[in-house]
């Protein structure tokens, strides 16, 4: 193999990895069969197959490397109406109160861009976007502070 299962490679590595493919288009095109590209370009025959089926559904753009699946990525201007959106609040978006989890976010972000992302994915995007885990700014209204002193008292460690 000449390159790694999975994806996760740079751009020169995609690039080698399109040149590949096309090469093998050409060799399709020349009447070679699968075992003589997959020795040539060094590459499993169940490659070679998959590319050749590829390209006669969908010719040479068939073959075209679609990047990995498993990292899909908003774009800037994605990013910038998540932000806007995100700073509507979670009532705007039909959620019950106004806190904003990772799990609503991340199916937050399916809902308005149909890309999926785990929960820690969501919180590495919205990290490296400068979001941050935050406490509320004031105390629940909902607060009971006598039920809160019983159980400090009543736990076992005072």
């Amino acid at each position: 193999m000449r390159y790694g299962q999975g994806g996760g490679l740079t751009d020169v590595g995609r690039a080698t990895r399109e040149r590949l493919r096309l090469q093998a288009v050409e060799r399709f095109e020349g009447g070679e069969k699968n075992r003589e590209i997959a020795a040539a370009l060094r590459v499993s025959e169940r490659s070679v197959e998959r590319w050749r089926r590829a390209w006669r559904e969908r010719g040479e753009a068939g073959v075209l490397s679609k990047g990995s699946p498993g990292r899909p990525r908003l774009g800037e201007a994605q990013v910038a109406r998540l932000e806007r959106e995100l700073e509507r609040g979670p009532l705007a978006h039909g959620w019950a109160d106004q806190r904003w989890t990772l799990a609503r976010v991340k199916t937050f972000i399916g809902r308005l861009f149909h890309v999926t992302y785990t929960v820690e994915g969501t919180w590495r995007l919205l990290k490296r976007h400068g979001w941050s885990w935050q406490q509320p700014a004031r105390r629940a209204i909902e607060r009971d502070d006598v039920a809160v002193e019983g159980l400090e008292e009543g736990d076992g460690r005072g």
